[in-house]
């Protein structure tokens, strides 16, 4: 499993780097995205456990929980 964001639609909102049970989520405050705000990265995806709960807390759908194919 890997994790997908849609970076023009993020907010830099933080709740899904709050709710991560790993804590490999934060903004990247080196972009800066269509909306004017940093958006959510993965600092480590071989950490990610792929619960979700990222995905399920983001108001706006930026993250996708995918199978690797």
């Amino acid at each position: 499993m890997v994790l997908t964001f849609n970076d023009d639609l993020c907010k830099g909102c933080d709740l899904c780097v709050d709710v991560c049970p790993k804590k490999i989520l934060r903004l990247d405050d080196t972009r800066v995205n269509a909306k004017g705000y940093n958006p959510i990265i993965c600092t480590n995806m071989d950490d990610c456990v792929a619960c979700g709960i990222c995905a399920m807390i983001c108001p706006d759908s930026v993250i996708k929980v995918v199978r690797e194919s």
